[in-house]
């Protein structure tokens, strides 16, 4: 049976005949009210530790969190730099691309300027050496043409 506070307030104790109360009866009911607040301190007891558990489940959570918003804005910012990072790898690869492409073009136009001073000089080579053989075909027309004479 639980006590109230009017329980208490209103509980009435037979009196004995020489004008006492029953000490049965007061002692039956301190022994309740011992039981019942025996019963509401453990209960009182049990709460305050379910709530400190409570508060501290609650600040272990709230760190956690925090740990976790650290932990996303450092990967961000990891992810950031990596992207940063390769896009200058890229553009280092484009750029070294684009002067080794530059280089190759040099490098051709060049050979292709020796190629046509080669070409130039072995036309004037064969124009000279058909000259020179002409003019000894010549020569030997002329020194046949005059032994027949």
């Amino acid at each position: 049976m639980k006590i109230t506070p009017l329980d208490i307030q209103q509980q009435q104790f037979k009196g004995k005949m020489l004008g006492g109360l029953d000490p049965e009866d007061v002692d039956g009911f301190l022994q309740m009210v011992a039981q019942e607040m025996e019963g509401l301190v453990r209960e009182n007891t049990e709460l305050r530790e379910q709530c400190r558990k409570a508060a501290a489940d609650v600040e272990q959570m709230a760190r956690q969190e925090k740990d976790l918003r650290e932990a996303m804005l450092a990967a961000q910012k990891i992810t950031e730099e990596m992207k940063a990072n390769a896009q200058k790898e890229a553009s280092l690869v484009i750029s070294e691309a684009e002067m080794k492409a530059e280089k190759l073009l040099v490098d051709a136009e060049r050979r292709l300027a020796q190629l046509g001073n080669q070409i130039q000089e072995l036309r004037r080579q064969k124009v000279q050496f058909e000259s020179s053989f002409k003019s000894l075909l010549d020569t030997h027309y002329k020194m046949l043409s005059l032994d027949e004479a």
